[in-house]
């Protein structure tokens, strides 16, 4: 096979794979708690200082549940250390939903129903934590 020929089949294979490559990003757009959440709000772990992680909350307009995920920062992101997430609503006995352990990039996501009532957040990275009460009350 002469050496142009082989070059333009080489051509074709890289910009086929590449238009495969583009058209599969979609099924990753649903973001960290499923498809039709939006993040809604973010805060920083510890609420002041050395910013150690982030705690974000997402809602779902549909289906009214919320969801939330505790974030590590800086050195504390892809390093396996101790994460927590909690949520709670008015008629929850405690945390509705908790996870904790030792993540190397986040704790959760937990979920919890709450339309029309408003959330309780507690996010921990390492030995900060940070609470969110009262926030998003729809």
């Amino acid at each position: 096979m002469p050496i142009r020929r082989k070059i333009g089949a080489v051509v074709g294979v890289l910009v086929a794979s590449t238009w495969l490559v583009a058209s599969a990003t979609p099924a990753a757009a649903a973001g960290p708690c499923g498809s039709g959440y939006s993040r809604i709000g973010v805060y920083s772990i510890p609420k002041s200082g050395t910013k150690q992680g982030t705690l974000e909350v997402y809602y779902n307009a549909g289906s009214g549940k919320n969801c939330a995920l505790a974030y590590g920062s800086g050195g504390n992101y892809g390093k396996k250390a101790y994460k927590a997430v909690g949520i709670a609503t008015p008629s929850s006995n405690g945390w509705a939903d908790y996870d904790a352990g030792d993540y190397a990039y986040f704790a959760g996501p937990v979920y919890a129903s709450a339309k029309g009532k408003c959330i309780d957040l507690v996010g921990a990275v390492g030995s900060a934590i940070r609470y969110a009460t009262n926030v998003h009350c729809g």
